[in-house]
Order: structure tokens, then C-alpha cells, then sequence
């Protein structure tokens, strides 16, 4: 089946829980050098103001796969450029001093070969400045795959889900390039109440779950999708007004050249 186009809309619903792991991976962004500043995977340009506010006076280019998303970015009159890419093959036309992928990342493999390439096509001094989410044990993204392969047998392949690395990983295949700082955040979001569905599933549909239930026709996904909200309201618990208390882990990195 097809792989569905990205909705900015339904990314965009939790914008603010969404945002506020790229400030705090900003805060840890070091002086830079000369150079252009890379949003790697920019998605709907949500990073774009908070860039252009911190970097007035650089070059802020936008790379993002999904030509949907791409389309919002430009909307938020941010970027200097946007440009449709591989995030996986992209290289510059000149080393930018920044290279900024806020929950971009983990939707790509080999991170052995993918990050000391991108490392290695920073200007000198530059920074490599990753957040990915952490989440693939805990019951919003692993019952997604345990159901999927429960109900309906080697329809999706785990392999086309994103993961990431553990930290230890990221430490030795990292900290021998540059001055790294590595660290693991939770966040606890208050997800509000969803019509139709549990909260946790209107958070992770749009993203995570893409993979699961693009393998699903209609009426499978329909049902998926109800044994998930089962599992959510025995994992995650609606208060009464219908929000959820949702924990969330997300990885970080700066790497300075």
C-alpha cells in the first residue's frame, strides 16, 4: 500500500507539546562560526520563527521530504529556502555552521553511517543539534506494533517504523567527532480530550502509527485502531474531563565540530 502524504493539519494539533523540545535543544546550541543555518527536516516550519528570531541575520534554509509540509513551512515566511530533499542523501552547497533536526531523525536508518556524514559537512566550528523521540517502549508506540502483528500477520514491517539508538550508542559513535552533550528528557503532556478516539491515538497517529496503519485497508485500520484505544485506556487512563497524562521521552544531542 502506499505510503499516505503527511497531514500538517493533524501534525499540527499538538503544536505547542511538539515545539517546546526544540527550544530547550536550542538553549544548548553554543556560539556558531560563519555559516547558513540548516533546519534538517523542518516539517511544517513550526522551528522556522525560532531559528529566524535567534539567527537574524544567517541564511535559514528548510529541507523537508513531504512537499505538504514543505508548503506550510513557506507559509510562515521564515526560511530563505526550502528545498524538497532526502534528508538521508542531503548534502549543502556550502558547510553551514548549523545543522538543527528537531523529531526528524529517527525516521531515517543506519544512524552509523547518517550522523557522522552529516557531522562531516559542518563548517569548522559548527554544530550538529538533534532531538529524537524515545518513546518506542512504552505502550503509546510499542502496542502499535504488538497489535499490528497480533491481528494482522507480517502486514506492516516493524523495520518501516521509526526507532533510534540507545544513548550509550550515541555516546561512542559521537563523542569521538567533536564535544558532545547527551542527555534524556521526559516530558509530562496533557493531552486534551479527543472526539472518537483516545488522546494518546490522536498524538501518535499522525505520526508514529503512519507506518501501521498505511499497511491496513479501511476497515482493518478501523478495527485496529479500536483494540489500540482499548489498550490506551488501560495504559494511559482519561481523567474526567477526557485529557490524558501522557509521558514522553525524547533523546538530545549537540555535537560541536
Amino acid at each position: 500500500m502506499t505510503r499516505s502524504e503527511w497531514n500538517p493539519d493533524a501534525y499540527a494539533r499538538f503544536a505547542d507539546l511538539r515545539l517546546q523540545p526544540a527550544l530547550d535543544l536550542l538553549m544548548h546550541v553554543r556560539p556558531l562560526p560563519a555559516g547558513d543555518i540548516v533546519d534538517l527536516g523542518c516539517g511544517n516550519g513550526a522551528v522556522g520563527p525560532v531559528l529566524r528570531t535567534r539567527f537574524a541575520e544567517r541564511t535559514l534554509i528548510g529541507i523537508d521530504t513531504s512537499a505538504a509540509m514543505l508548503a506550510k513551512a513557506r507559509d510562515s515566511g521564515a526560511y530563505d529556502r526550502l528545498e524538497p530533499r532526502d534528508m538521508a542523501e542531503w548534502a549543502p552547497d556550502t558547510p553551514p555552521a548549523l545543522i538543527f533536526s528537531n523529531a526528524a531523525l529517527h525516521w531515517l536508518g543506519d544512524h552509523h553511517r547518517l550522523l557522522p556524514r552529516l557531522a562531516g559537512l559542518l563548517a569548522p566550528g559548527g554544530t550538529l543539534a538533534v532531538q529524537m523521540p524515545h518513546q518506542n517502549r512504552a505502550p503509546s508506540h510499542r502496542l502499535w506494533i504488538d497489535l499490528v502483528q497480533q491481528h494482522f500477520p507480517n502486514r506492516h514491517d516493524p523495520d518501516n517504523s521509526p526507532g533510534i539508538l540507545s544513548a550509550p550508542d550515541y555516546y561512542h559513535l559521537l563523542s569521538p567527532l567533536g564535544q558532545l552533550s547527551l542527555w534524556e528528557t521526559e516530558y509530562y503532556q496533557t493531552l486534551p480530550p479527543a472526539p472518537d478516539m483516545h488522546p494518546v491515538r490522536a498524538f501518535t497517529s499522525a505520526t508514529f502509527a503512519r507506518p501501521v496503519l498505511d499497511a491496513l485497508n479501511a476497515s482493518e485500520r478501523a478495527e485496529l485502531c479500536a483494540l489500540y484505544d482499548a489498550a490506551m485506556d488501560s495504559a494511559y487512563p482519561r481523567a474526567s474531563d477526557g485529557s490524558v497524562l501522557f509521558p514522553f521521552r525524547r533523546l538530545f544531542f549537540t555535537l560541536d565540530i
